[in-house]
């Protein structure tokens, strides 16, 4: 089962100083993606290949995605991501992971698609919130 959250270890990671969101100039961000099989949730720690999704268009370990300046509003810190594509895919996937490929995969945050999502022969499209306090893809509160 795929569950969307921050991961636990990641919250700790932060206190410590490891991930480094900065555009530019900071850590090198993935997103992969995972099949309906996969058990993902706030106990994951960092990326594994195991049930991640395959088919033509998709490499494992997923893309590299483009880190939106962190910023902050009010009392709440945040970060997001630019829109990710897969062009000319044929997968499913029920769910991703973004980790830090810069810190040994390290998790960053888990999204559950809340069932499988398919496409044949066409783009595989992942469109981020937009970067703000109630938003965005990373809130810290």
């Amino acid at each position: 089962m795929i569950s969307t959250a921050l991961v636990t270890s990641f919250k700790k990671q932060l206190l410590e100083g490891l991930h480094n969101f900065s555009n530019p100039g900071g850590d090198t961000f993935k997103i992969a993606l995972y099949n309906s099989s996969a058990i993902l949730g706030a106990e994951t720690t960092a990326y594994s290949s195991t049930n991640e999704v395959s088919g033509t268009g998709y490499t494992a370990g997923g893309t590299v995605l483009t880190c939106v300046t962190p910023t902050s509003s009010g009392t709440t810190g945040y970060v997001t991501f630019s829109n990710v594509s897969w062009p000319s895919s044929t997968i499913t996937a029920n769910g991703a992971l973004i980790y830090n490929a810069s810190k040994s995969n390290a998790a960053v945050t888990v999204l559950a698609f809340g069932s499988d999502k398919s496409v044949v022969g066409g783009p595989f499209e992942i469109k981020f919130p937009v970067a703000n306090a109630t938003s965005a893809i990373v809130r810290v509160v």
